[in-house]
């Protein structure tokens, strides 16, 4: 019996709409990760996981419209960030979601970037021959996501729709509501931290 594809997205969606559980769960395992860094980087860790149920539930009520202008994978982080944002409100906050990344982003000042966010002064570069080598050193890729989990929720979010969704910058503004410039000074903090974490690795 032939394997279903269902990094087909066209398949992937035509399952999902027929109620196939397999692809209900490959979704929730592929995707619940991500989701769950751009509900915390706008709601906190301690509702993220509520927000979560909640866009499932508009995900799957909104699935039959969804046209595929963006990845079913974006379409879906949009979700879960309107969500995040209504649920926000309704915590009754009251600072924008932009406005605590620009505060963030402020209040940690850091001569290794520029103002448009690029390195001024570049991490020494790895060891290591490829990013397929480095991953498959026993014990990096744990430390790697360990890394990631200790970030800012934002830059958590950043780095994992950037680096590890393949998500570009404007896309990911979008998502979370904050200026590029900023973004981009967020995803090199995230990956600087990495940087250092595997720098520490190989000494």
């Amino acid at each position: 019996m032939k394997t279903a594809d269902y990094s087909d997205q066209d398949f992937l969606i035509k399952q999902l709409l027929e109620s196939d559980e397999n692809a209900f769960r490959y979704v929730v395992s592929h995707y619940h990760q991500s989701m769950l860094y751009v509900a915390k980087s706008i709601v906190g860790p301690a509702i993220a996981e509520e927000v979560i149920q909640e866009a499932w539930v508009s995900v799957i009520k909104a699935l039959p419209k969804f046209e595929g202008r963006s990845s079913l994978k974006t379409w879906v982080l949009r979700i879960v960030s309107n969500s995040a944002k209504t649920r926000l409100r309704k915590e009754s906050r009251n600072i924008a979601v932009g406005d605590a990344i620009d505060v963030e982003v402020a209040c940690l000042p850091d001569d290794r970037f520029r103002e448009n966010g690029h390195w001024g002064s570049a991490p020494q570069h790895w060891n290591i021959a490829t990013p397929d080598e480095l991953l498959s050193r026993d014990g990096l890729k744990d430390l790697i996501y360990k890394t990631i989990d200790s970030l800012p929720p934002i830059q958590q979010s950043i780095i994992s729709m950037r680096d590890m969704d393949g998500l570009e910058m404007s896309e990911i503004c979008k998502i979370l509501d904050v200026s590029e410039s900023n973004s981009r000074v967020l995803l090199h903090r995230a990956r600087a931290k990495i940087w250092q974490a595997i720098e520490k690795f190989q000494d």
